[in-house]
C-alpha cells in the first residue's frame, strides 16, 4: 500500500488562519505515530515532539491570559481553570472547529478505529499544530492563534455559560481528606487564625492540622478559599521529599 497522500496545506492554513513560512512544520504536526510505524522510510517523523512543545506553549499562553483576566483570583483557582481549558476533550473540540481530523495522517489501524474522531488524537494534533506555529512564528504567533480560542471558551463555557475560576474543581480539601483519612484513619482539622483587612475586602488566614502534627497555613479572600490554600500546601508537604517533615513520607 502506498504512503498517505499529501495534505492540502493551503486549505488547512486557511482554516487555521495561519500562513506558515515553513509548511513542512505543519505537515509534520499532522503525522500520527501510527502512520510513521507503517511508512518509516517515507514520512519525515511523527508529531509527538511538536505535541510536547505545543503543550508547554499552550499552558504558558493560557496561564498568561487567565492571570490578566482574573486579577483577584488566587493561584489555586487559576490552576483549576487552566486545567479545565487544556484538558483533552476541550482541545479536541477546538481541533474539530478547524476540521483538523480530516487532515491527519494516520496508520491503517487508527483509520479503522475512527482515529480522526478520537479526542486523544485530535488533542495531540492540536498541540502539535501549536508547537509548529511556535517554531514558525514565535510566541506571539502562537498566542495570536490560541488567545481567541481561550477567550471564546471563557465567554461561552462548556454549557453555554461563562467559565469562571472555581477552587472547588479539583478540590484540594477533598483530596487532602482522602489521603489523610487513608493514612491515619482520621480527618484534617481546619482552624481560623485571623481575619485582616477592611470589611469589604477581608483576608482570611486558616491553618490545617493533620494527625501527624504538621500544620500548614493558607490565606484567601474567603474562609473557603483560605482552607483550599492551606489544603494545597499540606498536599505539597505530603508529596515532598523533606524527611524532617512529619507529614512527608509518612504511611
Amino acid at each position: 500500500m502506498s504512503a498517505p497522500l499529501p495534505v492540502d496545506v493551503d486549505r488547512l492554513q486557511q482554516a487555521l488562519s495561519v500562513s506558515f513560512r515553513d509548511r513542512d512544520l505543519l505537515v509534520l504536526a499532522l503525522i500520527h505515530r501510527s502512520a510513521l510505524n507503517e511508512w518509516p522510510d517515507v514520512l519525515p517523523g511523527d508529531n509527538e515532539r511538536l505535541e510536547f512543545l505545543g503543550d508547554a506553549v499552550l499552558g504558558a499562553v493560557v496561564a498568561d491570559q487567565l492571570y490578566h483576566a482574573f486579577p483577584e483570583e488566587p493561584e489555586g483557582s487559576l490552576t483549576n481553570l487552566r486545567a479545565m481549558l487544556v484538558r483533552k476533550p476541550s482541545l479536541a473540540q477546538w481541533a474539530r472547529r478547524f476540521d483538523l481530523g480530516a487532515y491527519l495522517i494516520l496508520g491503517r489501524g487508527e483509520e479503522r478505529r475512527s482515529g480522526r474522531e478520537r479526542d486523544s488524537i485530535l488533542a495531540g494534533a492540536l498541540e502539535a499544530v501549536i508547537g509548529a506555529i511556535y517554531l514558525d512564528q514565535g510566541y506571539d504567533g502562537a498566542r495570536a492563534f490560541i488567545a481567541p480560542l481561550v477567550a471564546q471558551a471563557l465567554a461561552t463555557g462548556a454549557e453555554g455559560g461563562p467559565l469562571r475560576p472555581s477552587p472547588q474543581t479539583p478540590d484540594a480539601k477533598s483530596e487532602l481528606q482522602r489521603r489523610v483519612q487513608a493514612r491515619y484513619g482520621q480527618l484534617p482539622v481546619y482552624r481560623l487564625r485571623a481575619v485582616t483587612g477592611p470589611k469589604h475586602r477581608p483576608t482570611y488566614c486558616v491553618a490545617v492540622e493533620v494527625p501527624s502534627g504538621i500544620t500548614r497555613e493558607g490565606v484567601g479572600p474567603s474562609k473557603q478559599a483560605a482552607e483550599q490554600d492551606a489544603a494545597r500546601r499540606a498536599l505539597e508537604a505530603l508529596e515532598g521529599d523533606d524527611a524532617s517533615d512529619p507529614l512527608a513520607g509518612a504511611g
